[in-house]
């Protein structure tokens, strides 16, 4: 299934994309897609049967807002340097055990909201990531068999970062992670089963129209599997938890002087195969 979230920001009602490609309403059978909803397995069979019965009410998308594709979402993790082409890019040597750092909540936008270069900002980077959503309670898992078992979904993630308050301004990456609409989420949830393998998924991402990153899951140094189950040996993961697997090759930092950073003006779009696509337009804050 291909779930969403539509409508005004902080007032956005559950939907369905259908097969033709149409928006259908959910919001007379379940409140929200959240934890609580990817939790429930009762819930989402009935969704389904709903959606196979072709009797969901039908949604105008025009000029319709897409939301994030899951709402209240706990917290989110984020693994940093996980491909080794952007690794190499970075000149970094490759982590032998997943470099884990968080984002708010709150840096969870739209997949077509607008991006916020921050105030004082010269180094604002663009990076395309595979985003997986929990939907099981995960502790201590063993296997890479448990760890998907537990996964609810797949999206798209657009980790905004500033190199320079990153890297540049001392303590941990969370200065350059967090800055207000750093993550764009969505537009679809799309369910585990319709994502044969994970592993074998294309990334791109172009800015005003030039082809920045184009990867694959593939390249993974942590495979999503991993990269879940060592995290749950660290943290406990809850239904709607979101994790953000890494980029691959091809961000500004990784360009020779002078890097081609983000600036208000600019359009930057992402796809991922099966998840669909997002667009974004960079303003001042």
């Amino acid at each position: 299934m291909k779930l969403l979230r539509v409508g005004m920001a902080g007032a956005e009602r559950p939907a369905l994309q259908d097969r033709d490609g149409g928006l259908r309403d959910l919001s007379d059978l379940v409140r929200d897609i959240d934890g609580e909803l990817l939790a429930d397995d009762a819930a989402l069979a009935r969704v389904r049967s709903a959606a196979a019965s072709g009797e969901l009410p039908v949604l105008d998308g025009a000029g319709l807002r897409v939301g994030p594709p899951v709402g209240r979402i706990g917290k989110i993790v984020c693994i940093g340097l996980n491909y080794h082409d952007h690794a190499r890019e970075t000149g970094a040597r490759v982590p032998t055990e997943p470099i884990v750092f968080m984002k708010a909540p709150d840096t969870v936008v739209g997949p077509d909201d607008a991006v916020l270069v921050p105030r004082g900002s010269e180094k604002t980077d663009w990076e395309v990531e595979l985003a997986v959503v929990i939907g099981r309670t995960a502790r201590y898992l063993e296997s890479a068999e448990a760890a998907l078992a537990h996964v609810a979904g797949y999206t798209i993630a657009h980790d905004v970062s500033e190199r320079e308050f990153q890297i540049e301004r001392g303590g941990q990456w969370d200065k350059g992670k967090n800055c207000e609409t750093f993550n764009p989420l969505g537009p679809w949830l799309v369910t585990a089963d319709e994502i044969a393998d994970p592993q074998a998924l294309r990334l791109r991402l172009s800015v005003n129209g030039e082809v920045k990153q184009d990867g694959t899951t593939a390249d993974q140094i942590f495979p999503v599997a991993e990269v879940v189950r060592y995290l749950s040996r660290f943290m406990t993961l809850y239904p709607g938890d979101v994790i953000n697997t890494g980029t691959p090759a091809g961000v500004a930092l990784g360009h020779p002087d002078p890097k081609p950073y983000l600036r208000p003006g600019d359009v930057v779009e992402l796809e991922i195969d099966g998840l669909g696509r997002q667009r974004q337009a960079l303003r001042a804050a």
